[in-house]
């Protein structure tokens, strides 16, 4: 970790974290909260990163930027991240649209968000603003950009990551010189622009840009009195490579390598929690330099029970049970559990993703599902095994996986084998 002095960019920095996000492709996880509020590796939020690599990087003034369905995000951040001295001017603040336009609307884009805050900056008048967005998941320590960016006096640096061209055609894509200065900036094109030197692996923009405070305001005041999508990676940095000095920033010499994802479908989300369970995982939640904080909650330490002749036996295998957990005869399988979840005897759950407060019930065979908050699975259930019966009550997704919406309740439930626990 770099050590933060009087010189650091660090201490002329504030945050302008994007995280109103609508989340409509990871439904039903986003139908009662807010993308950046999701559950994720067990006790986490998706926002939990974003902030973890803030603190870790010695950034302490934090304005989050809120929007659709935050009364769960709002409580997350009180209840996990009321940990900055406000004696030392350091912060954390969740705000709502300002609707500066004077219409009631919600934020029309990325560079709007900014524009509708920009009081925050006018405020504090720092010299270097980052701004992030909460719905990634990724390790980044934000100095080294910041210090690549005074060293190139840079107008704007945009943290970009180095991905094979036939994926690259889904983000925005950098094309630059030899010295990593931005010539041209292309939004989801079919063709993106390779790295030189680098045939087949295109720099993609991560969403982290640092501008300096002067020419994002200006930039951002001039967008807003124009017709355009109000987009970072649509209008701003397209115009800004034409008249500034843009550069990229290789995320890919990090210590902690290439690994970023963007995990707006269900599929995605799936899979980067079961990153999380190989044996030499991609993303280590266990990085004792690098820790991931949260709102943990005040319960018992997870309890495996039972040990019986028959093969009742609670075990968990290749996964992460986080605390409140207790497994009660049955075996888990490469999946991801919450605090507080409960596995009745004779279950089997593999490849599944259990949030909080889930109870399941005797005899449940569960695979490939995510299952969300406070669902009560009655005994006998079977969940990624038909994918016809699936489908007829719950949200299927193309590679598979099956998601039950928060609270749900079944209907019918089915037969209960006999016994104990």
């Amino acid at each position: 970790m770099a050590s933060s002095t009087a010189a650091d960019p660090v201490n002329d920095t504030i945050v302008m974290l994007l995280a109103g996000g609508q989340g409509e492709r990871l439904y039903p996880l986003t139908r009662d909260r807010a993308k950046p509020a999701v559950p994720f590796g067990g006790p986490y939020r998706i926002i939990d990163f974003t902030l973890s690599n803030c603190l870790n990087s010695g950034l302490r003034r934090i304005n989050v930027l809120v929007q659709y369905k935050s009364a769960s995000l709002n409580e997350h951040i009180a209840r996990g991240w009321s940990l900055f001295n406000a004696e030392l001017g350091e912060y954390i603040r969740t705000t709502p649209p300002q609707q500066r336009t004077g219409a009631a609307e919600w934020y029309k884009g990325t560079a709007d968000a900014i524009y509708q805050n920009i009081y925050a900056l006018d405020r504090e008048r720092p010299k270097l603003v980052l701004i992030l967005s909460g719905d990634h998941i990724y390790k980044m320590d934000y100095r080294a950009l910041l210090e690549a960016h005074a060293a190139k006096r840079a107008d704007l640096s945009v943290s970009c990551l180095e991905v094979e061209k036939k994926y690259a055609h889904e983000l925005g894509v950098a094309e630059v010189d030899s010295e990593l200065r931005i010539v041209a900036f292309h939004e989801k094109s079919k063709d993106p622009p390779e790295i030189p030197g680098k045939p087949g692996w295109c720099f993609a923009s991560m969403g982290v840009y640092a501008f300096g405070t002067e020419t994002l305001v200006r930039e951002v005041v001039r967008d807003a009195k124009r017709q355009t999508a109000h987009d970072f990676g649509k209008n701003i940095i397209p115009d800004m490579v034409k008249t500034h000095r843009v550069f990229a920033y290789n995320f890919a010499a990090s210590k902690w390598g290439n690994y970023w994802r963007d995990i707006g479908l269900l599929d995605a989300y799936w899979q980067a929690n079961m990153d999380l369970v190989s044996v030499d995982p991609p993303f280590n939640l266990y990085d004792r330099e690098w820790p991931v904080r949260t709102a943990q909650p005040q319960m018992s330490p997870a309890k495996f029970v039972l040990d019986e002749p028959d093969g009742r036996r609670g075990t968990a295998i290749d996964s992460m049970v986080a605390s409140g957990c207790i497994i009660s005869g049955s075996t888990v399988r490469r999946s991801v559990l919450g605090p507080g979840v409960h596995v009745h005897s004779y279950s089997e759950i593999e490849n599944s993703i259990i949030f909080d407060g889930v109870d399941i019930g005797r005899g449940c065979r569960i695979r490939n599902a995510i299952i969300d908050k406070g669902v009560k699975i009655p005994a006998g259930e079977k969940i990624g095994h038909d994918p016809e019966a699936d489908r007829a009550r719950f949200t299927v997704t193309a590679g598979g996986v099956v998601a039950v919406p928060k609270e749900m309740r079944f209907e019918a439930p089915a037969a209960r084998p006999e016994g104990g626990l």
